[in-house]
């Protein structure tokens, strides 16, 4: 790094050799700086450097580990122990790491708060919520994010994967909205959760031109209708047994939604009918 200050210094006619002596380098070395001043492994560590720049912002959750494995799916070859020096010298963490001495706090929301806890709307695809929740296996963990319908509490779209990801949310936003089709202005309500403020998930609202809106920081009742939702999970399937694989409880979790939820379970909130019977009969006693 001193290697420019002998330049600037030549400029103001101090020799070389005098400047190199000083700085305790010898000319050889300076020279052949010089002649090569970025090395290729430097411009190899520039490039992984923004790639892994690239990765973090679609998703803020990836630490080093997710971010060498999306670099050798992008073919870009660089081994762990490599990225992971690179990610701590660009500080380049994961906002759920815990890092001694960072403080760090819960990101700022990229959406204002529209829906300040009215868990109503007066029709379909209005207002969706939409939340991550976990449950272990002996395999791992499974992770399930849900999207809500407020108007019939429907589970329009969800999406199951071993890692909590930002494209675990982005495949339930677009599961959802190739079901329902909705209109522009749909709100779609969250916490702040990294997979929710990421550049993917937003790019998909602002593409549908959906409205995104955000709860504050440790508020849990700013999305207490999507926790209601998986309290019901977690008591009717996620903790009636241990399970063995992710693929066992991932059958469970689609059949009780599909089934059970959607089908068999009848709500007070919605005069004591299920949400699929909510929205075949309630258009109709409108209309009436």
């Amino acid at each position: 790094m001193m290697y420019p200050l002998v330049l600037d210094l030549a400029a103001d006619n101090i020799p070389v050799a005098v400047t190199c002596r000083v700085l305790g380098f010898s000319k050889q070395a300076f020279y052949q700086w010089h002649r090569n001043p970025v090395t290729q492994r430097d411009w190899d560590d520039a490039h992984l450097i923004n790639a892994a720049l690239d990765i973090h912002g679609d998703d803020p959750g990836f630490g080093y580990r997710f971010i060498a494995d999306e670099l050798a799916v992008g073919g870009i070859a660089a081994g762990e122990n490599r990225v992971a020096r690179l990610c701590s010298q660009e500080r380049i963490w994961s906002i759920h790491a815990k890092k001694r001495g960072l403080n760090r706090k819960a990101g700022p929301p990229v959406h204002d708060d529209l829906v300040k806890r009215a868990f109503t709307a007066p029709a379909p695809n209005l207002v969706w919520l939409t939340d991550i929740t976990e449950h272990a296996t002996a395999e791992g963990k499974l992770y399930l994010c849900a999207i809500k319908d407020v108007y019939s509490n429907r589970i329009v779209g969800y999406s199951i994967g071993s890692r909590m990801k930002a494209s675990l949310a982005v495949a339930a936003l677009r599961n959802a909205i190739a079901l329902r089709s909705p209109s522009a202005g749909l709100i779609v309500h969250s916490d702040r959760g990294s997979q929710f403020r990421s550049k993917k998930f937003v790019r998909v609202l602002k593409a549908q031109q959906l409205r995104g809106s955000m709860g504050r920081v440790g508020a849990c009742g700013d999305n207490a209708a999507m926790e209601s939702f998986f309290a019901l999970l977690q008591k009717n399937v996620l903790d009636r047994q241990r399970w063995t694989s992710r693929h066992d409880l991932r059958l469970a979790i689609v059949s009780w939604i599909e089934t059970t939820y959607h089908r068999r379970r009848r709500q007070r909130g919605l005069g004591k009918l299920t949400p699929i019977e909510f929205e075949m009969i309630q258009p109709v006693a409108l209309a009436a």
